[in-house]
């Protein structure tokens, strides 16, 4: 093997970016900028935006007004989190999470998702696997089902 060719492990544990396939950025195939506003928001955003969420949800609405212990009732959180997420995401296309880190759910179109592509994305958002597995657009399994990306504000 020359010194120019990769490792043979470099191809299929590196992806086809190691092997020199040029895949564009984020979005590109959307015909969204690849970066600034209308920008695929990258995971840095959408994690802090699902980790404010979540602390909203336990702390403030589960612990605070609902007056529960999340120890002690694990499913509150994670029925606050789906309630919470369907109503906002479904009248203002953002959560509190998502507006602090500046994203925002939108249709393909670019326009606000519709309702029943909202409770689609906000079940599979749920179950937390579809939302882990993503292609090279950052679209989770719970962004194809509804035909939603994620994008900066």
């Amino acid at each position: 093997m020359s010194g120019n060719e990769p490792r043979w492990t470099q191809t299929w544990l590196g992806g086809l970016r190691s092997a020199g396939v040029d895949l564009g950025y984020p979005g590109q195939r959307l015909g969204l900028p690849e970066e600034g506003s209308g920008s695929i928001a990258g995971w840095g955003r959408r994690i802090g935006a699902l980790v404010i969420d979540w602390m909203i949800c336990t702390w403030v609405v589960v612990q605070l007004l609902l007056r529960m212990n999340p120890a002690e009732s694990p499913w509150a959180p994670a029925v606050v989190f789906a309630v919470q997420y369907l109503v906002l995401v479904g009248f203002m296309g953002q959560t509190f999470g998502h507006r602090l880190a500046g994203i925002r759910v939108a249709a393909m179109d670019g326009g606000g998702p519709r309702w029943l592509p909202v409770l689609v994305r906000t079940v599979l958002l749920s179950l937390v696997v579809p939302a882990a597995v993503w292609d090279r657009d950052h679209r989770g399994m719970h962004d194809r089902a509804s035909n939603t990306m994620v994008v900066r504000m």
